[in-house]
């Protein structure tokens, strides 16, 4: 596939087809140009291409006069971070998230360290295409540094929101797959921390993933098996940028991603009210626990960009995706497994329950996700057919399309960071939510 995608995400490409270093250097050069030259943080996750991808945007950043502050391999919620500890213009993750290993990409990132809103990213993609771009001159080149100290100010911030000594006095054994990619030493060093036991795997920021880089349950069949080998309390998985977290209990059951912000959104309600964010595609779990605790939570598209946005808007306590990732303003407006992971644990600590029956308390549905390789420009005449097969239903069109019932809900959009069309479905049974996929499916050609 040669094309760039371009969305609220950033851009993605399969390197050498799509992402080029041209490509690279036209987006480092907008990028530097629309903020004036400001300071920039610049990171990547441990894919090999990363190095060669850094070079190009570094040689476009410091051609439009930016200086820049480089993490290294890093974390994507500590770049956010990062940016407004360093009164920053904006940032670069050089990143594919959960993409497979020939996927690169650059997600951009404003003053305020969140994920440039789709307006923002817009002006970025003018620029790119008409390459008006600000060249300084060689005495106004940009200047580079290292920046060596994001990481210890995220853990910092992180064991600032957390009951230290109530996790240490639990003594937990964790399970942490890192799976070769940025967030292996943070998470090493947290864990640490905390005091709890740590088995990590994958540890080496090398990008030789062990297993398919999504933390799906289809994917971590050789981790699931190893949470109970070493007797671990709770089973943390990260993708390879570090923005998402998947939980596996006691068991080496694969809780999954949905339920990282659910019970992220339960450790967080018990201590303070306040509206949540969540996006259209994401499990009504978090949106009953809202209800239990007399709070609002509201929707927003699909996106991390949109979701920050809808949690400004709103004055949000917390909010997130359902791709495990949890957005706590007060560490930073970027998806967080780190923050994740500290709710969690002090969650199981108060609790003094382990995972399995934390989860069997929560409500109970069943989400099946689908992809299909269909035409996105014809998204919008097979969504009228799904809407006219199901008339009942309440009709959403904030993101795709969305139709609700009472205890059911699917959702059809586009895919931000792959090209193909995304049917997600929720209902009490597995048999009833794939059945929607399927008849979604079937309306789609």
């Amino acid at each position: 596939m040669s094309e760039l995608i371009v969305s609220v995400s950033g851009i993605r490409g399969i390197v050498g087809a799509g992402l080029t270093p041209g490509a690279a250097l036209r987006f480092a050069q907008a990028l530097g140009t629309s903020a004036g030259g400001g300071a920039m943080v610049l990171s990547r996750d441990s894919r090999p291409s990363g190095d060669m991808l850094r070079h190009a945007v570094l040689a476009g950043l410091l051609s439009a006069g930016c200086d820049v502050h480089d993490l290294g391999i890093a974390p994507t919620p500590t770049v956010g971070l990062a940016v407004r500890r360093l009164n920053a213009a904006g940032g670069v993750q050089i990143s594919a998230s959960h993409n497979p290993s020939p996927w690169n990409g650059l997600k951009l990132f404003g003053p305020d360290g969140a994920v440039l809103p789709p307006e923002s990213g817009l002006a970025i993609k003018r620029l790119y295409d008409s390459q008006d771009f600000h060249l300084a001159a060689w005495n106004g080149l940009g200047k580079l540094g290292e920046c060596a100290d994001a990481a210890t100010w995220h853990q910092r911030r992180v064991l600032e929101l957390i009951d230290v000594g109530l996790i240490r006095s639990r003594g937990f054994r964790v399970l942490l797959d890192a799976n070769a990619g940025a967030g292996g030493p943070l998470g090493a060093s947290l864990l640490q921390a905390l005091l709890a036991e740590t088995v990590i795997l994958g540890a080496a920021t090398d990008g030789a993933f062990l297993h398919p880089p999504e933390p799906l349950a289809e994917n971590l069949v050789d981790v699931l098996p190893k949470v109970r080998e070493v007797g671990a309390d709770i089973g943390f998985v990260l993708d390879p940028d570090a923005d998402r977290l998947a939980l596996l209990d006691e068991t080496g059951r694969y809780i999954g991603e949905e339920l990282t912000l659910a019970l992220a959104v339960f450790a967080r309600l018990r201590k303070e009210r306040g509206p949540i964010v969540i996006n259209m595609s994401t499990s009504r779990v978090s949106e009953d626990l809202a209800k239990q605790f007399g709070i609002v939570c509201h929707r927003s598209a699909v996106g991390e960009a949109n979701v920050v946005a809808k949690m400004r808007e709103v004055g949000a306590l917390i909010g997130g995706e359902g791709n495990g990732g949890v957005i706590d303003p007060r560490v930073g407006w970027v998806r967080d497994p780190f923050r994740g992971i500290g709710l969690i644990l002090e969650l199981l600590a108060e609790l003094e329950q382990p995972l399995s029956a934390v989860v069997a308390g929560l409500p109970t549905y069943c989400i099946v996700k689908e992809k299909f390789e269909a035409d996105r420009s014809k998204l919008a005449a097979a969504a009228e057919r799904v809407e006219k097969k199901y008339p009942e239903a309440r009709v959403n069109r904030v993101d795709g399309l969305r139709l609700d019932w009472d205890d059911r809900w699917v959702h059809l959009r586009s895919s931000n960071t792959e090209p193909v069309v995304r049917a997600i479905a929720e209902a009490p049974t597995r048999e009833a939510a794939e059945a929607l996929c399927r008849e979604v499916g079937a309306l789609m050609t």
